[in-house]
């Protein structure tokens, strides 16, 4: 689930260039395995996992190492999320002069979060610097990677990708209002405590409203124990994990998608539901607004309850505005596999 913005950028990518990914992780097995998945060959690395730092970086590096042989000379390095494997391409840049560029996802930059570590700086500063171009998934990113001195000539917004044949319209019809919500279920970036308190303050002002709570992860139980506490049973249900036509079946049998985010970058989970259809209530936080606004949605601040549950509130009585199509429309324009796709191409074909 971690690499799932990886994977998607590179099946995009590979509708107009050879794409290979290598993947190397720390396991208790110690193997390769070599597929071709969805036009996209991937290389595993498995390496014996060492209680030393040192020596699991260091296995980590022999590991890409190892399947770089594998691999034919590329043309380019694609490096996403720093800083390990930004060493790597900054090295073949060295030695073998092979340009790369570098794709961030990460929300460390931001502000609150842990981006610290004199070496770490430095090392990242480095191979930034000599980085043909660095994208992110949001302008707000850039910016964040900017204050910290990571400057680079060309910086670019790749937006996160979306399976818009999967993620489609779907004709239903509720007794109440249906509210989605998915995350990785992580509470101190994804504020599912703050959203319970609002569905809470819903519930109270007999709101008619029922909420699917989507994902896994550290805090599932905790959430499902304070839903208990805070009485919301009738009201709130925790699906689990879904995936694929399940979890798109799911976002579209929605009538609005609520994110309660502290901090983000750009959740793809927003960009699903508009695909499908389903308007936004949505934390201001990250570049969320670069996306979200009063056509598709209605944005609120960071850690208020209480305007959280006055936007679901409002939303529970104006979803039916929003045109479908149209929400669907400004998805497929932009973030659908082939758009993605063109300007990864552009990119890599555009290193000068």
């Amino acid at each position: 689930m971690l690499g799932l913005f990886v994977q998607r950028h590179a099946e995009a990518a590979a509708l107009y260039n050879d794409i290979s990914v290598i993947y190397a992780h720390p396991d208790d097995k110690n193997e390769i395995v070599d597929k071709t998945i969805n036009n996209v060959r991937t290389i595993w690395v498995y390496f014996k996992k060492s209680k030393s730092k040192i020596i699991n970086l260091l296995r980590y590096f022999k590991a890409n190492k190892k399947a770089l042989e594998i691999l034919p000379k590329p043309d380019i390095i694609h490096v996403h999320v720093l800083t390990r494997l930004g060493l790597i391409a900054f090295w073949h840049k060295i030695v073998r002069g092979t340009p790369y560029i570098i794709t961030e996802h990460w929300s460390r930059y931001l502000s609150g979060n842990d981006f610290s570590g004199f070496f770490r700086k430095k090392l990242t500063k480095l191979v930034v610097k000599h980085a043909v171009a660095v994208t992110t998934v949001t302008d707000n990113l850039a910016k964040a990677m900017l204050s910290h001195g990571l400057n680079n000539k060309r910086y670019v917004v790749l937006p996160n990708v979306v399976d818009t044949n999967l993620f489609v319209p779907f004709e239903h019809s509720n007794n109440a209002t249906e509210i989605i919500h998915v995350s990785c279920f992580e509470d101190k970036s994804k504020n599912i405590t703050g959203l319970l308190h609002s569905l809470q303050i819903m519930r109270d002002c007999e709101t008619v409203f029922h909420a699917t709570l989507i994902g896994d992860g550290m805090d599932f139980e905790a959430m499902k124990r304070l839903s208990h506490q805070l009485q919301l049973d009738d009201h709130v249900t925790f699906s689990g994990l879904l995936e694929g036509k399940n979890l798109a079946t799911r976002i579209a049998k929605g009538d609005f998608l609520v994110v309660s985010s502290n901090y983000e970058n750009m959740p793809v989970v927003i960009l699903e539901a508009l695909s499908c259809g389903l308007p936004i209530v949505s934390t201001n936080v990250g570049g969320i607004a670069e996306v979200v606004n009063e056509s598709n949605g209605i944005l609120v601040s960071p850690h208020d309850t209480v305007k959280l549950a006055d936007a679901m509130q409002t939303m529970s009585r104006t979803y039916q505005n929003y045109d479908t199509n149209t929400l669907r429309d400004s998805i497929i324009k932009k973030f659908s596999n082939e758009a993605v796709g063109k300007l990864l191409d552009d990119i890599y074909n555009n290193l000068n």
